[in-house]
């Protein structure tokens, strides 16, 4: 259970510590040619495909891909007022980070009559992705539609997979947490034909195309979002989700080997590994496993994870070595179980976990952060979702006459340069002489 990379005593470039990595390349791979596939079907069959996907991987047949606002209202009706009250404090402590995440109009003044205006425009609309496969997740109704809300998208719609054992319907606790969302558009369809589905339009469902599709899921549903790329912005790759704790030989092996747990129960893909100078610890966490994993719920889920190519414990020389190691790695989930935590240093992550009281689990529901983040590596160039996600940055130009005026030979003589001369000819053309 868990196997071990030994980087001691080794002296890596950037290039051979991405070469060590430890990653389910192969899923990766055949999940993109599957999705994408996928992705062509809805495209060109709409509806049909919907439906031959949902009786392939769903097993339901014959229910509403569109769903009713009846079905929204009996969800919200019926939900537990316990996980209603967790629901709304989870959009009270998301809406208030989010709203950090707007930025106000920027007015420049470059000289007299000449101003460049800085804003940022929402998208019109969005497609929303909900997982529904192996766990029920409402926290991420709340995580995809907060920001899009807060960033002030006109139209929301969201998708989540059929559910057999609710006779095809959405599950209904997703369901709620749209209706409490103030959210009506919601569609029974799942994986990558979603996905597809958002891109293209499905016009029998009355299903319009959307510009932004953002939402995590299993990895072919990542790969799914990157076959529609081009087609509609996408958020990053939220694909199976990744834990990456660095920490030394004071943190609690305990706590540890209950955070690695925690993100391996979400899927036999998932990615769990530990960075250590200390090898006490690794052998404490590693003692501590088997015993968490078998009182686990989904036991078997968490090993065939733990025993993947993905999954690790990475012994380090120090403190140095496991912060390059963590940065070329580029976690989803990255925790810090250091006496001298010094997050400044781990540069690439999608969210950054300080402390043994930081869990993963707290920034998956209630910390009022978004856990819609990067996966496969992408943090090292890719944000988690946001208000910024649904958010473009556009210039508004504004010059009177005299401070076109000013830089009329600027410009013309660039445009000559460029050999562009009709360029400058626009200019000119507006100071006859």
């Amino acid at each position: 259970m868990l196997r071990t990379i030994d980087l001691r005593g080794r002296v890596l470039s950037p290039a051979e510590l991405l070469a060590v990595v430890p990653r389910a390349d192969s899923a990766r791979d055949e999940a993109l040619v599957i999705a994408a596939r996928i992705v062509d079907d809805v495209a060109v069959r709409g509806e049909e495909a919907l439906r031959e996907q949902a009786a392939q991987f769903d097993h339901v047949t014959d229910h509403a891909i569109a769903v009713p606002a009846s079905h929204l209202d009996e969800a919200l009706g019926s939900l537990d007022p316990g996980v209603r009250a967790a629901l709304e404090e989870a959009i009270t402590r998301v809406r208030a980070a989010s709203a950090a995440q707007v930025p106000a109009p920027v007015v420049t003044e470059l000289g007299p009559g000449a101003r460049v205006t800085q804003r940022w425009q929402p998208v019109r609309r969005v497609g929303l992705y909900v997982p529904g496969g192996k766990a029920v997740y409402p926290s991420s109704v709340v995580m995809n539609t907060v920001p899009a809300q807060v960033a002030g998208v006109r139209e929301i719609a969201l998708a989540s997979p059929p559910q057999r054992e609710f006779g095809g319907r959405v599950h209904p606790v997703i369901l709620a947490a749209a209706r409490l969302l103030g959210v009506t558009e919601v569609y029974a369809m799942g994986g990558a034909g979603a996905i597809g589905a958002f891109a293209s339009g499905v016009a029998s469902l009355g299903l319009d195309p959307v510009d932004v599709v953002t939402g995590p899921g299993n990895n072919f549903v990542a790969s799914a979002k990157r076959a529609v790329a081009g087609r509609v912005g996408t958020d990053s790759e939220a694909g199976a989700t990744e834990i990456l704790v660095v920490a030394d030989s004071g943190a609690d092996a305990v706590l540890v080997a209950a955070d690695l747990v925690s993100q391996a129960e979400h899927d036999e893909q998932a990615s769990a590994v530990l960075v250590t100078d200390s090898t006490a610890l690794a052998d404490a966490v590693r003692a501590a496993l088997p015993e968490r994993v078998a009182a686990t719920r989904h036991s078997e889920r968490v090993a065939a994870a733990f025993e993947g190519p993905q999954s690790a414990v990475v012994l380090v020389d120090d403190l140095a070595q496991a912060t390059a190691f963590s940065n070329a790695y580029a976690p989803e989930h990255l925790e810090l179980h250091l006496a001298d935590p010094r997050p400044q240093d781990f540069v690439n992550a999608g969210a950054v976990f300080v402390g043994p009281y930081t869990p993963v689990s707290l920034g998956d529901y209630l910390a009022g952060s978004n856990h819609v983040l990067p996966t496969g590596g992408q943090s090292r160039y890719g944000a988690g979702l946001s208000a910024a996600t649904f958010l473009r940055p556009q210039q508004v130009i504004e010059y009177d006459r005299e401070a076109l005026r000013s830089v009329h030979d600027a410009i013309v003589t660039l445009a000559e340069a460029e050999a562009l001369p009709a360029h400058g000819e626009a200019v000119t053309a507006r100071f006859p002489a």
